[in-house]
């Protein structure tokens, strides 16, 4: 998985300069919040060796006035390439020593990239004048979960990743498959208060960060989480230092190092006294996104702690010499969560013998087969592997996930039906027909440890029949009405009033009317009314959620309990789907959640704004953003037209 095209290129400056934004813009908001006032700010400055040490200890850095975003913007034309360059240095030259670790250095990949955005130094300010103007109005001081800059850092990273080739997959782990390891793994963490995880091959920190979000649902203090990630190639390691400080996680819960995760473990340590600070990583959970199968030195290797146990990885493939790794730092009572090629399932040699030693051990606890092209830049198929360090039981849940996906160009995309599948059969050890099983060790052995998904999972489609008499003849076979059994076990009394037999293997429709049959069933009558019935609070508990409660409510924790109150209605309701209502209130849930974070952000009042609707539109021959009237900033104008201006009659 390696490819020539360097990371660092104009591509990526939006991203950067949002990430330095967010560092210029913490530190201002964090001295207002501390009295100083406008005037106070202009008089800071690097003689000003008291604000130096005030703003080091509780952020890790200092900036000057002249280096706040809101001087740049004040500067107008005055404002050039120059200012960045000189901001930048004395960025690195003011870095607290107690966090260099997290700081220095971070924006080198910007430092280098500006000479990328064009051929002058008028050019590259134009193009740095063109990124401040798009980023200004930006909020960066929201709260609750209205962490906007966030989300624009990892759409960016996403986008840039689809357009990356073969180089994103050593960066990015799309969004939906980080958001499934994050369920299951938080899932296994939701009982303790405070939770340490590790990225050994951290890439831009998106798996990092979405376990740290996953996690902070259930514990009362997300600045109980600390987060452990090594990266080895500086500029992306760079994007896991931005991704991670832009969170607003504490500094001091930020430990990173710039390494070769294979050759270089990580007892942590301090460098001016090892010996006395020496000490092992050993996390609740781990998660990785690996490069797959590439080279390794496994020389020497066979008395290293990691691998010791369970044996030695090949030279040609290293997939396991990081699953072991990350097994290794895991707590006895922890989890971790791999991204393998589906080879490693299978594979002999000695990658069998490590995966018998694993089953033996009785670490490995799941394997979901992902759909193919998930990944960007690669179309080979891959699992995730879950493991632990203790279990209890002592199979094997295998699911295979291969078919739950929808099509955006070139890749496939898990959706919010399928991750919640997915993480409640991983979470429950489910059997389903077609999708998940739990295998047993005796069988896993009998097969010589040959963990290949469709061994254990058949989820193909039944072959497709045609009947030949009943194409010539006429007739409905009784085979195919026997496949809808799921729809006579609902309706019993349904099909005999549709179908007549005559004792062949064929049967004739005994009614004209199918439609108004079906509708006049007394089954259908009583299911219709079971389920009507099982929601008749749901508008109610839905108005005490989220209109009485908009400004309190938890947004982060919402969608959970409403999808737990929707399986609760349907419990005992058949042929619906769960999964596919699911999707549809996950469909909606994202402008909902929106709209919560805007009000409890701003306040009730943001409910009574409009703001400019900007569209593009044609203007000789090229795109222009124009404004399009007005759009309400929470309610839709079409809502209020339904509900307060509807045309009255009678």
């Amino acid at each position: 998985m390696v490819a020539n095209k360097p990371i660092c290129n104009s591509e990526l400056q939006p991203i950067l300069e949002r990430s330095h934004r967010f560092c210029i813009d913490k530190e201002e908001a964090y001295l207002k919040s501390n009295d100083w006032t406008e005037e106070a700010l202009k008089k800071l400055t690097e003689e000003d060796a008291d604000a130096i040490e005030f703003c080091q200890k509780n952020l890790g850095y200092f900036i000057s006035y002249e280096n706040l975003f809101s001087t740049w913007l004040g500067k107008g034309k005055d404002f050039g390439v120059a200012n960045v360059r000189d901001a930048i240095s004395a960025f690195n030259r003011l870095i607290s020593e107690n966090y260099k670790q997290i700081f220095e250095n971070i924006f080198d990949t910007l430092q280098t990239g500006l000479s990328k955005l064009g051929d002058s130094a008028g050019s590259q300010t134009k193009a740095i004048n063109d990124l401040i103007q798009l980023i200004k109005d930006i909020p960066t001081n929201g709260n609750q979960d209205y962490d906007v800059l966030g989300f624009i850092y990892e759409y960016l990273i996403g986008n840039f990743a689809a357009n990356a080739g073969k180089k994103a997959g050593e960066f990015y782990t799309p969004h939906e498959v980080a958001i499934l390891m994050s369920e299951i793994v938080a899932n296994h963490l939701k009982d303790k208060e405070k939770i340490e995880i590790y990225d050994p091959t951290s890439g831009s920190g998106s798996l990092l960060i979405n376990i740290g979000r996953s996690v902070a649902k259930h514990i009362s203090n997300k600045d109980n989480i600390k987060y452990y990630a090594q990266e080895l190639k500086e500029n992306t390691y760079n994007l896991t230092r931005m991704n991670l400080v832009m969170r607003n996680i504490l500094p001091d819960n930020i430990l990173t190092r710039n390494a070769d995760t294979l050759e270089e473990d990580w007892p942590y340590f301090d460098d001016t006294d090892p010996e006395r600070t020496y000490n092992l990583v050993y996390v609740d959970a781990v998660v990785s996104n690996p490069p797959y199968s590439q080279n390794w030195d496994s020389e020497n290797k066979e008395f290293d702690p990691r691998y010791e146990r369970f044996g030695l990885a090949p030279k040609g493939k290293a997939d396991y010499a990081f699953l072991l790794h990350d097994l290794y730092h895991v707590k006895p009572n922890g989890i971790m969560a791999i991204i393998l090629p589906h080879g490693v399932l299978f594979r002999g040699g000695e990658e069998e013998k490590i995966r018998r030693n694993l089953i033996e051990e009785n670490h490995i606890d799941a394997i979901i087969g992902l759909p193919a092209n998930i990944f960007f830049g690669t179309g080979i198929p891959t699992i995730i592997m879950i493991l632990r360090q203790k279990r209890e039981n002592t199979d094997v849940l295998i699911v295979d996930a291969s078919k739950g996906f929808v099509k955006e160009g070139k890749n496939n995309r898990l959706r919010a039906r399928d991750i919640k599948k997915i993480t409640d059969a991983v979470i429950n050890r489910t059997d389903e027909p077609k999708f998940s099983r739990k295998v047993e060790r005796d069988e896993i052995r009998k097969n010589e440890y040959n963990l290949n998904i469709p061994r254990y999972v058949d989820s193909s489609d039944d072959a497709e029949s045609w009947d030949i008499y009943a194409s010539m003849f006429g007739g409905i076979p009784n085979s195919e009405i026997d496949g809808l059994s799921k729809f006579w076990d609902a309706f019993p009394s349904l099909r005999n009033q549709i179908f007549k037999s005559d004792d062949t293997p064929y049967s004739s429709l005994a009614v004209e009317d199918i439609k108004q049959t079906i509708t006049d069933n007394v089954d259908v009558k009583s299911f219709i009314s079971q389920f009507n019935g099982a929601f008749s609070d749901f508008s109610s508990y839905l108005y005490r959620e989220l209109i009485e409660n908009m400004l309190t409510v938890k947004v982060a924790q919402e969608e959970n309990q409403i999808s737990e109150d929707i399986f609760r209605c349907l419990t005992n309701i058949p042929l619906i789907d769960k999964y596919q209502a699911y999707q549809v209130l996950d469909d909606q849930w994202s402008k909902t959640a929106t709209d919560l974070e805007v009000i409890q952000t701003e306040g009730f009042e943001a409910t009574r704004k409009v703001d400019p609707n900007m569209v593009i539109k044609k203007k000789d021959g090229k795109d222009v953003e124009v404004q399009d009237g007005w759009i309400g900033r929470v309610i839709p104008f079409e809502l209020v037209q339904q509900t307060l201006l509807k045309k009255r009659t009678g």
